[in-house]
């Protein structure tokens, strides 16, 4: 199509600078995942918003961190990946911290992609307007930026600008997805990410990394989808906790989860959970696979 823009947009950056809300917020519906823990996302997630002028193919990707696991190491090399794999990057941070070594290496990558890039710094909203071109002034100084957008994902200020910004970016190409599309994640691969967001947000400290999700059955009739589910948990003594006094913290889960199905996907749920020891899962390679966290997956 003659002057219509398209291409690829990956976000990048470090675990909780609101990479996800950005992208939900862009497109104006629930792709990804939200969490206030960090390492919410693992896998790549394809978010597509489409005008009459462009379609814009946003990829939410990990957040890169120290790992100390497999699945952690297969998590850095997907988002580190996707750098060089994008047609335009945001490199996205928050207002709230300091520049950290991890940050400074994501930013080499992106120098050394040679990529069009966009500094996006989310969370303004929770510092003081004063601090913001002191912080501007020293990314830049790591790495020419082709703009520089401060916003807040959660209300949305400057997300126009940035969506602006990105579009100028973009060489002319073709619609890679139909208009109608807004992700390329599956039914079955969204219900297991609802479920572990749920969670993510109910359960303490640290016992929410070490669980996934595998969807036995996605059944849908007229009146209703079934959905039944197994929540593997990497210790047998996190069993009890996930499923609470009385089943009571797994009624939760589950109520919360079914909530948002029935908002995301305009049908009635029924939902059925169990609960799985599967020991030191994550460190375990054809464990990962079988959940789907693999190179090739």
């Amino acid at each position: 199509m003659k002057n219509y823009k398209s291409g690829f947009i990956a976000a990048v950056g470090l675990p909780n600078v609101g990479k996800s809300t950005l992208i939900n917020k862009i497109v104006g519906q629930k792709v990804a995942i939200v969490s206030a823990k960090p390492q919410t996302t693992r896998n790549k997630i394809i978010a597509i918003r489409t005008t009459r002028d462009s379609q814009m193919i946003f990829v939410d990707t990990p957040g890169i961190h120290t790992p100390k696991n497999k699945l952690g190491e297969y998590m850095v090399d997907v988002a580190s990946g996707s750098i060089f794999e994008a047609d335009v990057i945001f490199f996205v941070t928050s207002a709230e911290r300091e520049i950290t070594n991890t940050e400074m290496d994501i930013i080499k990558k992106v120098k050394a992609s040679k990529l069009p890039s966009i500094l996006v710094i989310n969370k303004i909203d929770a510092v003081k307007k004063s601090d913001l071109p002191e912080q501007i002034v020293k990314y830049n100084s790591l790495h020419e930026f082709n703009a520089t957008v401060p916003i807040s994902a959660k209300s949305g200020y400057g997300v126009d600008a940035l969506i602006t910004e990105a579009e100028s970016l973009l060489g002319e190409g073709p619609k890679f997805y139909p208009e109608d599309m807004v992700t390329d994640i599956n039914m079955r691969a969204l219900a297991a990410e609802i479920i572990r967001e749920k969670l993510l947000t109910l359960l303490d400290k640290e016992i929410p990394h070490g669980i996934a999700v595998e969807v036995l059955q996605f059944k849908e009739d007229e009146k209703k989808i079934s959905i039944s589910a197994n929540i593997y948990c990497e210790k047998y003594s996190h069993k009890s906790i996930i499923i609470g006094k009385n089943g009571d913290m797994l009624k939760k889960v589950g109520t919360a989860a079914r909530i948002d199905l029935e908002n995301i996907l305009e049908n009635k749920i029924f939902l059925e959970l169990w609960v799985k020891p599967r020991d030191g899962w994550r460190n375990k390679a054809k464990e990962l696979k079988n959940f789907g966290y693999d190179e090739k997956g």
